[in-house]
């Protein structure tokens, strides 16, 4: 079996924690109406009980970096899994409301930790040609999920009766187990392994890898750790890092202020909005789903052909036209046929392509293989920290007179108009080059900056 083969099938096993991140997304979103009339809640109470995951999310993002750091990848990988396997049944059991906090909190932890690990964890196994594509199944493996979450919330909706919300959530224990065991297959990060000076394992796993030049490989991953020895060379927040830093809190947070996350989390309620019945709305939520499976395939094959640049920018063109269109239909109230569907579905589309498969990518890319594990959750952090305010609030906004629908579309479209100048001007090309190669690259212009 080649390289390619042999890595792919790899990465596709690391995913899967891609898979539990997304299936946790929405799968709430199928659950709110249920919740709100069982626990009695306010909008505000609602909004919080969406936002309690993510803030656990947040909070997961920055404790993670030492346990992958000591432990290892796969090791982490799999005691999160089996965490997040109880948490999800313990949701599901759930007596009251504080009940439900706290395991939902426990499933935020869990997926917060996933979201630094399995992209870092992907690109540090992944050949220089196809890492885009390969840390890019992690997000195929995050909007497959979501898809199966609508598909799961529809047809649990329609079976069980009362509690179809507990079987919903009570399905999320199925996969965090197979991920745990399917990770036994998987090796250890070679990068992590020359972190830990265990240079004849990490040869091993390029062996197994079939990589064609174990020893090159290893040479000069050791090379680029050796290369700068001086106490800042090991912190995040330094000058000589700045630029990396930059650059991955405002690509996250623009991910998020595109609006994806609220429409994921209330896509029927936006439906519902127009005047559907919760039925119909959860029907309409799957094309919602099915579109940004669709497309995220799209960008797989397109990723590292494109790049990463050129893809954000066609992107945030695409989404300013459909979440302008969102913006005029809900103040106009203009709901005729299936409009407010396909505004939101060709939104989607372009978001899948753009930022959805390239915001995980490029993070796990610019940063030293030193500090990777901390740029990655500071990536996480800003992501999942936009994701909690945007969440918790999209519910109470667009049910206030005095804001609505209307205006939240209209400030995701002017956001999005921002992403396409950082794009443009900004963001570096990382196609086709190894993690070393991009660190080189920085590190001369850097240089050519000073003199």
């Amino acid at each position: 079996m080649n390289t390619n083969n042999k890595a792919s099938l790899n990465a596709l096993v690391i995913a899967l924690g891609g898979f539990l991140f997304g299936f946790d997304i929405a799968v709430i979103s199928g659950t709110t109406a249920a919740l709100e009339a069982l626990f009695h809640l306010s909008k505000s109470e609602l909004g919080f009980t969406v936002a309690i995951a993510l803030i656990g999310t947040i909070i997961g993002t920055t404790i993670i970096g030492k346990p992958s750091d000591k432990f290892g990848r796969r090791k982490t990988l799999q005691g999160m899994a089996l965490i997040f396997t109880v948490a999800a049944i313990g949701s599901a059991s759930s007596l009251n409301w504080s009940m439900l906090l706290l395991f939902r909190f426990i499933q935020g932890l869990i997926v917060g930790g996933i979201s630094v690990v399995v992209p870092m964890y992907i690109a540090e196994i992944s050949p220089a040609k196809i890492r885009g594509k390969l840390v890019a199944f992690n997000q195929f493996n995050v909007v497959t999920a979501i898809l199966v979450a609508y598909l799961s919330n529809y047809f649990i909706a329609k079976l069980i009766s009362p509690d179809a919300w507990r079987t919903m959530i009570a399905v999320e224990a199925v996969p965090a187990f197979l991920f745990f065991l399917l990770l036994f297959k998987v090796p250890a990060s070679p990068r992590w392994l020359l972190l830990k000076n265990k240079t004849q394992e990490a040869k091993e796993v390029f062996v197994h890898l079939g990589f064609e030049n174990p020893d090159l490989e290893v040479t000069q991953i050791i090379d680029s750790l050796n290369e700068d020895h001086t106490e800042t060379s090991t912190t995040l927040f330094s000058k000589e890092h700045s630029f990396p830093v930059i650059c991955t809190i405002l690509i996250a947070m623009f991910n998020q202020l595109a609006g994806i996350n609220a429409i994921i989390y209330y896509a029927p309620r936006i439906f519902e909005l127009t005047g559907l019945t919760a039925n119909t709305a959860l029907l309409q939520s799957i094309a919602i789903g099915g579109t940004n499976l669709l497309f995220t395939l799209l960008a797989l094959f397109l990723i590292d052909r494109v790049g990463r640049r050129t893809l954000l920018m066609v992107g945030s063109i695409g989404m300013i036209v459909f979440l302008s269109l969102l913006s005029h239909a809900f103040y106009q109230s203009a709901f005729n046929g299936y409009s407010v569907m396909v505004y939101l579905i060709g939104f989607i589309a372009f978001f899948a392509i753009s930022q959805g498969a390239v915001l995980w990518v490029f993070i796990s890319e610019i940063f030293p293989n030193k500090i990777r594990s901390k740029g990655q959750a500071l990536g996480s952090f800003t992501h999942w920290l936009m994701a909690a305010v945007v969440s918790w609030t999209f519910p109470i906004v667009t049910n206030s007179p005095a804001i609505g629908a209307g205006a939240i579309f209209a400030f995701f479209a002017f956001m999005m108009a921002l992403h396409f100048v950082f794009a443009w001007k900004v963001i570096p090309e990382t196609k086709g080059k190894s993690l070393e190669q991009i660190q080189l690259e920085l590190t001369e212009k850097r240089n050519k900056i000073k003199n």
